[in-house]
């Protein structure tokens, strides 16, 4: 898959006719997962390559008042990129959404973005909105000279498969939920440090990570995870909060990795999130936390 940073319009090149899919894809979810499905098949069917232009970060950053939560996404770049390779995308157009593009008029965003891109066919979902006219999917169709393809509501359980569904699962630590939703584990991506080393006292060492990615935090908790550490993947539990039996006031995020018993402070590792265990317990004794511990692995190696 090709990756293109655009600064302006002017920096689109490309000799390959395409059907376009457009829209911001939060986490690639099943949802999204539909418009690319659909893609494949008018590029096999056209002989055309499967393009998207999206945008690095949330429009919401230029359109709505700042909070952090704007900053955080389902999925690193790293992992974004490669689901859009994995469903099937040749070329990957990204550009911010800036004040200067929120004021490009729906006319406008077709002429310098869409043509240029040479879209024989578009594909975008049913509640697609583009310009700063707000047109919808079917006033894309009516404006494009080409084919639209207005992908429906893909639906769960009777309701919307959606970024804000998923992102509610994981602040309400649902993450198996979630992942069954995304079509893929959610992870999250770190720098491993030194911490106060107490897990080690009492048979339970942790790698303390340090979060190196924007992406959402699930809900605080124990959890089933996965670690991959040097490529190998090891089953691991998954502590993230403050740690209220010890006085905590910092967020931690503590991994007890099974069967591994190796130094790697300064490494990056991906905890696979699987499962929420339980809450945060602020236990009375060690002993209390050492019986829960010796609980929640026991629970983690069934999973």
């Amino acid at each position: 898959m090709n990756i293109y940073e655009l600064n302006d319009y002017k920096d689109i090149t490309t000799s390959q006719d395409a059907v376009l899919v457009l829209g911001y894809f939060d986490g690639l979810h099943l949802g999204h997962k539909a418009l690319f499905d659909r893609a494949k098949i008018i590029a096999k069917e056209d002989n055309l390559d499967v393009t998207v232009l999206t945008f690095n970060a949330s429009p919401r950053l230029a359109l709505s008042r700042y909070s952090p939560d704007l900053l955080c996404q389902l999925t690193s770049p790293e992992l974004r990129y490669d689901k859009f390779a994995a469903y099937g995308v040749d070329n990957l157009y990204l550009t911010d959404f800036t004040s200067s593009f929120a004021k490009l008029s729906s006319d406008a965003f077709l002429n310098l973005f869409v043509k240029p891109l040479r879209a024989k066919a578009i594909v975008v979902g049913f509640d697609y909105r583009f310009g700063h006219d707000r047109k919808s999917a079917s006033d894309l169709a009516q404006q494009f000279d080409g084919e639209v393809v207005i992908v429906p509501e893909v639906t769960d359980k009777g309701e919307k498969i959606s970024s804000t569904r998923i992102r509610h699962l994981l602040e309400t630590g649902q993450v198996k939920e979630a992942n069954r939703l995304l079509g893929y584990d959610f992870q999250t991506s770190g720098l491993v440090v030194h911490g106060d080393a107490r897990g080690r006292t009492i048979g339970f060492p942790t790698a303390n990570l340090i979060p190196q990615d924007r992406v959402l935090l699930p809900q605080y908790g124990v959890y089933v995870t996965d670690a991959i550490v040097r490529g190998k993947r090891y089953r691991s539990m998954t502590s993230i909060g403050k740690n209220i039996t010890f006085g905590g006031t910092e967020l931690r995020l503590e991994v007890n990795i099974f069967d591994f018993n190796s130094d790697i402070y300064g490494e990056h590792i991906d905890v696979i999130w699987l499962e929420k265990i339980r809450d945060m317990v602020n236990f009375s004794s060690m002993k209390a936390l050492t019986t829960q511990l010796h609980q929640d692995k026991s629970f983690s190696l069934k999973l």
